[in-house]
Protein backbone atom coordinates (compact mmCIF):
# COMPACT_ATOMS: atom_id res chain seq x y z
CA UNK A 1 0.00 0.00 0.00
CA UNK A 2 1.35 3.39 -1.38
CA UNK A 3 1.87 5.89 2.26
CA UNK A 4 0.44 9.08 1.83
CA UNK A 5 3.90 11.06 1.79
CA UNK A 6 4.64 8.83 -1.18
CA UNK A 7 1.55 10.10 -3.10
CA UNK A 8 1.70 13.42 -2.08
CA UNK A 9 6.06 13.48 -3.51
CA UNK A 10 4.64 12.05 -6.46
CA UNK A 11 1.86 14.08 -7.13
CA UNK A 12 4.74 17.00 -6.51
CA UNK A 13 6.66 15.55 -9.25
CA UNK A 14 3.99 15.50 -11.42
CA UNK A 15 3.00 19.11 -10.68
CA UNK A 16 6.44 20.28 -11.33
CA UNK A 17 6.96 18.35 -14.39
CA UNK A 18 3.80 20.17 -16.00
CA UNK A 19 5.23 23.76 -14.86
CA UNK A 20 8.07 22.39 -16.64
CA UNK A 21 5.82 21.19 -20.08
CA UNK A 22 3.65 23.97 -20.31
CA UNK A 23 6.54 26.24 -20.26
CA UNK A 24 4.60 27.78 -17.01
CA UNK A 25 6.47 31.08 -15.77
CA UNK A 26 6.53 33.47 -12.72
CA UNK A 27 2.91 34.38 -11.90
CA UNK A 28 0.97 31.43 -14.16
CA UNK A 29 -1.74 29.51 -12.94
CA UNK A 30 -0.85 26.37 -12.47
CA UNK A 31 -4.50 24.80 -11.28
CA UNK A 32 -6.88 25.19 -8.70
CA UNK A 33 -7.13 22.46 -5.89
CA UNK A 34 -10.18 21.02 -6.93
CA UNK A 35 -8.42 20.65 -10.23
CA UNK A 36 -5.60 18.82 -8.75
CA UNK A 37 -8.17 16.67 -6.59
CA UNK A 38 -10.23 15.63 -9.82
CA UNK A 39 -7.16 15.07 -12.07
CA UNK A 40 -5.18 13.02 -9.21
CA UNK A 41 -8.45 11.58 -7.73
CA UNK A 42 -6.01 12.55 -4.50
CA UNK A 43 -7.79 13.27 -1.05
CA UNK A 44 -7.57 17.08 0.16
CA UNK A 45 -4.76 15.62 2.81
CA UNK A 46 -2.68 14.06 0.11
CA UNK A 47 -2.81 17.33 -1.83
CA UNK A 48 -2.45 20.07 0.44
CA UNK A 49 1.03 17.89 1.68
CA UNK A 50 2.37 18.06 -2.08
CA UNK A 51 1.61 21.81 -2.50
CA UNK A 52 3.43 22.01 1.43
CA UNK A 53 6.56 20.28 -0.53
CA UNK A 54 6.64 22.31 -3.82
CA UNK A 55 6.08 25.42 -1.13
CA UNK A 56 9.01 24.19 0.51
CA UNK A 57 10.88 24.20 -2.56
CA UNK A 58 10.30 27.68 -3.36
CA UNK A 59 8.63 26.28 -7.04
CA UNK A 60 4.81 27.85 -6.06
CA UNK A 61 2.72 29.73 -4.11
CA UNK A 62 -1.01 29.78 -3.18
CA UNK A 63 -3.50 32.56 -3.26
CA UNK A 64 -6.60 32.22 -1.62
CA UNK A 65 -10.38 33.02 -2.32
CA UNK A 66 -11.99 33.54 -5.78
CA UNK A 67 -9.79 33.22 -8.14
CA UNK A 68 -6.83 31.96 -5.93
CA UNK A 69 -5.16 28.89 -6.78
CA UNK A 70 -1.72 27.45 -7.36
CA UNK A 71 0.84 29.75 -9.19
CA UNK A 72 4.24 29.35 -10.50
CA UNK A 73 6.84 31.41 -7.83
CA UNK A 74 9.15 34.05 -8.96
CA UNK A 75 11.99 32.61 -9.46
CA UNK A 76 15.48 32.65 -7.60
CA UNK A 77 18.86 30.98 -8.16
CA UNK A 78 17.79 27.85 -6.13
CA UNK A 79 14.14 27.17 -8.46
CA UNK A 80 15.99 27.92 -11.34
CA UNK A 81 18.81 24.91 -10.52
CA UNK A 82 15.78 22.88 -9.18
CA UNK A 83 14.42 23.36 -13.11
CA UNK A 84 17.98 22.46 -14.20
CA UNK A 85 18.00 19.66 -11.84
CA UNK A 86 14.60 18.16 -13.01
CA UNK A 87 15.99 18.30 -16.44
CA UNK A 88 18.52 15.99 -15.74
CA UNK A 89 17.01 13.55 -14.03
CA UNK A 90 14.78 12.87 -16.90
CA UNK A 91 17.62 12.33 -19.39
CA UNK A 92 19.29 8.94 -19.66
CA UNK A 93 21.67 8.40 -16.50
CA UNK A 94 22.69 5.49 -14.26
CA UNK A 95 22.42 5.29 -10.67
CA UNK A 96 25.99 5.10 -10.30
CA UNK A 97 25.98 8.99 -12.03
CA UNK A 98 23.21 10.37 -9.57
CA UNK A 99 25.12 8.46 -6.48
CA UNK A 100 28.33 10.00 -7.40
CA UNK A 101 27.03 13.61 -7.12
CA UNK A 102 24.95 12.37 -4.25
CA UNK A 103 28.42 10.92 -2.13
CA UNK A 104 30.71 14.15 -2.91
CA UNK A 105 27.99 16.55 -1.18
CA UNK A 106 27.47 13.84 1.87
CA UNK A 107 30.01 14.96 3.85
CA UNK A 108 28.92 18.63 3.67
CA UNK A 109 25.14 17.79 4.41
CA UNK A 110 25.98 15.62 7.00
CA UNK A 111 28.00 17.91 8.80
CA UNK A 112 26.00 20.76 8.20
CA UNK A 113 23.14 18.70 9.58
CA UNK A 114 25.41 18.13 12.98
CA UNK A 115 25.87 22.02 13.11
CA UNK A 116 22.33 23.03 13.34
CA UNK A 117 20.04 20.22 13.88
CA UNK A 118 17.13 21.04 16.59
CA UNK A 119 15.38 18.45 19.08
CA UNK A 120 12.94 18.87 16.52
CA UNK A 121 15.60 17.62 13.89
CA UNK A 122 16.29 14.57 16.11
CA UNK A 123 13.35 13.39 16.48
CA UNK A 124 12.11 13.49 13.24
CA UNK A 125 15.07 11.57 11.96
CA UNK A 126 15.18 8.91 15.26
CA UNK A 127 11.31 8.13 13.88
CA UNK A 128 12.69 8.01 10.24
CA UNK A 129 15.60 5.24 11.59
CA UNK A 130 12.80 3.19 13.63
CA UNK A 131 10.55 3.06 10.54
CA UNK A 132 13.95 1.98 8.69
CA UNK A 133 14.55 -0.68 11.17
CA UNK A 134 10.94 -2.08 10.44
CA UNK A 135 11.22 -2.02 6.68
CA UNK A 136 14.55 -4.48 6.90
CA UNK A 137 12.15 -7.84 6.07
CA UNK A 138 11.30 -5.73 2.59
CA UNK A 139 13.95 -4.62 0.43
CA UNK A 140 11.59 -2.30 -1.82
CA UNK A 141 10.20 -0.54 1.67
CA UNK A 142 13.59 -0.31 3.36
CA UNK A 143 14.96 2.06 -0.22
CA UNK A 144 11.82 4.31 0.44
CA UNK A 145 12.53 4.58 4.27
CA UNK A 146 16.55 5.18 3.43
CA UNK A 147 15.34 7.87 1.05
CA UNK A 148 13.23 9.75 3.26
CA UNK A 149 15.84 9.56 6.20
CA UNK A 150 18.31 11.16 3.75
CA UNK A 151 16.14 14.06 2.30
CA UNK A 152 15.15 14.70 5.98
CA UNK A 153 19.24 15.13 7.06
CA UNK A 154 19.08 17.19 4.06
CA UNK A 155 16.60 19.57 5.20
CA UNK A 156 18.66 20.77 8.35
CA UNK A 157 21.20 21.96 6.09
CA UNK A 158 21.65 26.00 5.50
CA UNK A 159 22.92 26.06 2.50
CA UNK A 160 19.47 26.11 -0.08
CA UNK A 161 22.83 25.18 -3.35
CA UNK A 162 23.79 22.20 -1.97
CA UNK A 163 20.48 21.09 -0.15
CA UNK A 164 18.51 21.31 -3.94
CA UNK A 165 21.32 19.21 -5.66
CA UNK A 166 21.64 16.60 -2.83
CA UNK A 167 17.73 16.03 -2.77
CA UNK A 168 17.39 16.01 -6.31
CA UNK A 169 19.98 13.38 -6.57
CA UNK A 170 18.52 11.18 -3.83
CA UNK A 171 15.47 11.30 -5.61
CA UNK A 172 16.96 10.45 -9.06
CA UNK A 173 18.61 7.42 -7.62
CA UNK A 174 15.17 6.63 -6.05
CA UNK A 175 12.99 6.90 -9.11
CA UNK A 176 16.05 4.68 -11.04
CA UNK A 177 16.31 2.46 -8.32
CA UNK A 178 12.20 1.85 -7.72
CA UNK A 179 11.36 -1.76 -8.93
CA UNK A 180 14.98 -3.24 -9.31
CA UNK A 181 14.08 -5.91 -7.08
CA UNK A 182 18.07 -6.23 -5.87
CA UNK A 183 18.83 -8.69 -3.69
CA UNK A 184 20.80 -9.05 -0.44
CA UNK A 185 22.63 -11.35 2.04
CA UNK A 186 21.30 -12.01 5.22
CA UNK A 187 21.59 -9.64 7.67
CA UNK A 188 22.55 -6.65 5.33
CA UNK A 189 19.56 -4.49 5.39
CA UNK A 190 19.78 -4.89 9.07
CA UNK A 191 23.41 -3.85 9.05
CA UNK A 192 22.99 -1.24 7.06
CA UNK A 193 20.19 0.62 9.21
CA UNK A 194 22.16 0.50 12.13
CA UNK A 195 24.56 2.17 10.06
CA UNK A 196 22.04 4.79 9.48
CA UNK A 197 21.23 4.52 13.28
CA UNK A 198 24.76 5.85 14.24
CA UNK A 199 24.66 8.79 11.43
CA UNK A 200 21.77 9.70 12.93
CA UNK A 201 23.14 9.39 16.64
CA UNK A 202 26.13 11.35 15.60
CA UNK A 203 24.11 13.67 13.92
CA UNK A 204 21.84 14.45 17.40
CA UNK A 205 25.51 14.70 19.46
CA UNK A 206 26.01 17.57 16.97
CA UNK A 207 29.55 15.82 17.01
CA UNK A 208 31.17 16.78 13.29
CA UNK A 209 34.05 14.39 13.68
CA UNK A 210 31.88 10.96 14.88
CA UNK A 211 28.87 12.33 11.74
CA UNK A 212 32.19 12.33 9.47
CA UNK A 213 33.49 8.94 10.54
CA UNK A 214 29.42 7.61 10.13
CA UNK A 215 29.23 9.36 7.04
CA UNK A 216 32.89 7.29 5.73
CA UNK A 217 31.38 4.00 7.42
CA UNK A 218 27.80 4.51 5.15
CA UNK A 219 29.74 5.00 1.59
CA UNK A 220 31.51 1.44 2.90
CA UNK A 221 34.65 -0.18 1.20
Amino acid sequence: MVSPLTRAEALAADIEAMITERGLGPGDLIGTMEEFRDRSGFGRATISEAVRLLSDRGSVHIRPGRGGGLFVAEPNPVVRLRHTLLTVRREPTTVADAIAVRESLEPLIAADAARHRTSADVTALRRLVARLRKSTGDAERFLRANWALHERIAQISPNPLAKAVYQSMTRCIADLSTGAGATHPAGYLDERAEIHAELVEAIAAGDVDRTAAAVTRHRGP
